[in-house]
């Protein structure tokens, strides 16, 4: 089994910055990825950004390209969701996924294990 973790929301005002972690454990996938999605009430879970365990390639939703930056840290089992420039549409619950069959799906339905979910909000 795979646990997710995710830490760092918060509320923000238009413009400020937030980092958001999710930190695996138990069974990893070094073959596979980490993914960020985020859900706002009443709407579906969108993709984020996806990132590559093996060699940090990354992919991000036309929505955040520009102000979201995806790293990891391997030995950590950790990867970081840096959002800058944050506006009030950012705002919702964002949850990390990953799953053992490889990376870079943007379909909620390509991930098997998901994390908790942790709140956003971006005031105007």
């Amino acid at each position: 089994q795979v646990q997710l973790v995710e830490s760092g929301g918060g509320l923000v005002q238009a413009g400020g910055s937030l980092r958001l972690s999710c930190a695996a454990s138990g069974r990893t996938f070094s073959n596979a990825g980490m993914a960020w999605f985020r859900q706002a009430p009443g709407k579906e879970r969108d993709f984020v950004a996806t990132i590559r365990w093996s060699d940090g390639s990354t992919y991000y939703a036309d929505s955040v390209k520009g102000r979201f930056t995806l790293t990891r840290d391997n030995a950590k089992n950790t990867v970081y969701l840096q959002m800058n420039s944050l506006k009030p549409g950012d705002t919702a619950v964002y949850y990390c996924a990953t799953d053992p069959t490889g990376w870079g799906s943007r379909s909620k339905y390509g991930y098997g294990f998901w994390g908790q979910g942790t709140q956003v909000t971006v005031s105007s």
